[in-house]
């Protein structure tokens, strides 16, 4: 066992969760997510795992379906909670990795059952057929997304393409002037965006873009995510001093409070670091826990 928890912030209010005992029986990274959100939050997480081999998780990579499900299920914890403190009554919450999955395509399951089933959304690679133009283009050294999918922003957008390149007529094109045009002569949009883009790096078709106010952004590597200035502003990485890895660089938790600061300062304990102290709070004495110690019951890395 081991638990985790984030140290109070010098002159901010409690963090949220203080006081809250969270037994953490969970393997494999959603759950384990769940218990690294709460304890941002202030709870004192207790994880109990396998010995000698621990959680599963700690061996495999990270997926997007046990991510999505574990921030909807620390959602679902705190309101909960604030239920409790309403009604007086706990709750069992039942979540599962499919149903999450699930819900990411409200767009789809909308598409399909407000058409009466005519419309079955296909895979389409790099641009949204019903938000034209909207999606995913390679400039000369780079890839960029482009939204000018509003009336406004393609007009403008349309503009400039013809002024900078494109062909003649482009941007006065009625028929490519609603999103119902777009949509339809999608096919006739693209090859002429594409080539525009195509024909210019990344840097040259933000500026132009940015000038006219269409949003647009660069498509980045990981490691230009984490050098990017806005993520390094909203202190989206944190580093760690671990006392077997070294300094550590890791993904803040994407949430933030006015009054207190919930960035986790103490790094992931070792496999059964915290055994003893746990049950010492339980009351345990100290020969029952040499005892259980010795006989690999409560064991430490």
């Amino acid at each position: 066992m081991h638990k985790t928890h984030s140290p109070p912030h010098p002159s901010a209010q409690a963090l949220p969760l203080a006081g809250i005992r969270v037994i953490d029986y969970s393997h494999f990274l959603a759950g384990p997510y769940v218990g690294r959100c709460l304890a941002a939050l202030g709870a004192e997480v207790i994880k109990v795992e396998r010995p000698t081999t621990g959680d599963a998780g700690r061996q495999h990579a990270w997926m997007v379906g046990d991510m999505y499900t574990g921030i909807h299920a620390v959602a679902a914890i705190n309101a909960a909670l604030l239920g409790r403190v309403k009604s007086g009554k706990g709750q069992h919450i039942d979540m599962a990795l499919y149903d999450t999955l699930v819900s990411m395509h409200e767009y789809a399951v909308q598409c399909y059952t407000l058409s009466g089933g005519t419309e079955v959304p296909v895979q389409t690679g790099h641009d949204m057929p019903n938000s034209t133009l909207y999606g995913v283009f390679r400039a000369a050294d780079g890839d960029l997304v482009i939204a000018a999918q509003v009336d406004d922003a393609w007009k403008r957008f349309a503009a400039l393409v013809e002024t900078s390149g494109g062909p003649a007529g482009f941007g006065s094109d009625a028929r490519f002037h609603t999103s119902v045009g777009r949509n339809a002569h999608r096919l006739d949009i693209l090859p002429v965006v594409k080539a525009w883009v195509a024909a210019q790096p990344v840097a040259q078709v933000l500026a132009a873009l940015d000038a006219i106010d269409v949003p647009c952004a660069k498509v980045q590597r990981i490691d230009e995510v984490l050098a990017d200035p806005q993520i390094q502003a909203r202190g989206m990485v944190v580093e760690q001093d671990h006392p077997v890895l070294g300094t550590l660089k890791l993904p803040n938790l994407p949430f933030k409070f006015s009054g207190c600061d919930t960035t986790i300062t103490q790094v992931a304990p070792d496999l059964g670091e915290h055994n003893a102290e746990v049950a010492r709070s339980l009351g345990l004495a100290e020969a029952d826990i040499a005892s259980m110690l010795a006989d690999g019951v409560l064991y430490t890395a």
